[in-house]
């Protein structure tokens, strides 16, 4: 009779936990609908130039949904993590108003740093073994403060990203279902709050994954940066339980992609703060003609590929990650190359006026 009554709660509340996933999802849904009245209503658009992928006004700032995600699960599952709460809704806070209103860098900089140590320090509070890099406390303020660049420069790689339809969302959820597999085998986080964000992710594709001149919206830099911070908040907590920064590995299509586009524009000597299209992603959707949703699944099933290659097809050791890493790292960085080698020159002939 015990067992049967412990089954009976154990199903009472999977099915509980299962409304409230039903009832977050048709409220991410409603909340982005009446976000878009209101971007039409102040004219919170993004206007196509000559380096955008698009040719028709669209509106902007529809990625606030990732923000508005993360405080509905705090309101259904729990504050578990406060400073992080406070941490995106900063990062987030300050990109939706460069959306409507051009900030300067540095301004954006120091909210975004100020943000990240607040995550960082959520981190610490989770899981206290996170910055056990070393005995000193010049080791571990080395550790911090290199924490805090990569991160930061990681945010802004998942912003440079953001050019055409789809792959922010794709992108993000092929690497938020790495995470939610290892999660169930590690329980790093509240596996709600993957969920919930894979849920928003899929709200927010609805309206943009779509053809070229079809998306109802953009994310915007509310939407990319804030996406970013909830993807390595979490990679942040894997990292933390396991003590490997190898798992960084679940965002290495982008980082290739982007840290070579940055080193490539630094041989020509460009500034790094003016708009351009010469990421591998931008050259196959505008040079090479190929449709937004395509490029944007194969950035998806390239990361998807190589996440779950390094979750299920080597040992679980240190060794093991790191050569996987790396070699991944190596194939990658040849692939783009090569592939900038043969197409560049296409974008080389485009108008730049």
């Amino acid at each position: 009779m015990r067992l049967i009554f412990q089954w009976a709660a154990v199903n009472q509340y999977n099915m509980n936990k299962y409304l409230l996933y039903g009832l977050t999802a048709v409220l991410l849904f409603v909340l982005e609908v009446l976000y878009f009245r209101l971007a039409e209503h102040f004219n919170i658009v993004d206007k196509p130039n000559v380096r955008s992928s698009h040719s028709s006004v669209v509106l902007r700032g529809g990625g606030i949904i990732f923000l508005l995600g993360v405080w509905l699960w705090c309101t259904f599952f729990g504050f578990h993590y406060p400073l992080f709460l406070a941490a995106v809704t900063l990062a987030a806070g300050i990109s939706f108003i460069d959306d409507i209103h051009s900030l300067p860098d540095s301004v954006r900089l120091v909210v975004q740093f100020v943000a990240m140590g607040l995550m960082i320090g959520q981190i610490f509070l989770s899981d206290s073994s996170a910055f056990a890099f070393g005995e000193s406390l010049w080791a571990k303020i080395v550790f911090v403060v290199i924490a805090l660049i990569v991160c930061v420069g990681a945010t802004n790689i998942y912003n440079f990203m953001d050019g055409i339809n789809g792959i922010t969302a794709g992108y993000s959820f092929a690497v938020l279902v790495p995470l939610a597999l290892m999660d169930r085998k590690l329980e790093f986080i509240e596996p709600s709050f993957l969920v919930v964000m894979m849920l928003a992710v899929l709200v927010f594709s609805f309206f943009n994954f779509r053809q070229r001149g079809k998306a109802k919206c953009f994310a915007g830099d509310v939407g990319s940066v804030g996406i970013a911070f909830i993807v390595l908040f979490a990679i942040g907590m894997l990292i933390a339980r396991t003590g490997d920064i190898t798992w960084l590995i679940f965002l290495l299509v982008y980082g290739v992609d982007g840290c070579l586009t940055i080193c490539h524009r630094i041989m020509l000597h460009e500034k790094l703060g003016e708009a351009h299209r010469k990421h591998a992603y931008q050259l196959m959707a505008n040079e090479l003609k190929m449709s937004h949703p395509l490029v944007s699944v194969i950035y998806m099933a390239i990361q998807l590929v190589v996440s779950l290659g390094f979750i299920f097809l080597i040992p679980n050791t240190p060794l093991a990650h790191w050569l996987y890493l790396v070699c991944a790292l190596i194939v990658l960085c040849i692939v783009y190359v090569l592939f900038m080698k043969k197409y560049y020159h296409l974008h080389e002939e485009y108008p730049s006026t």
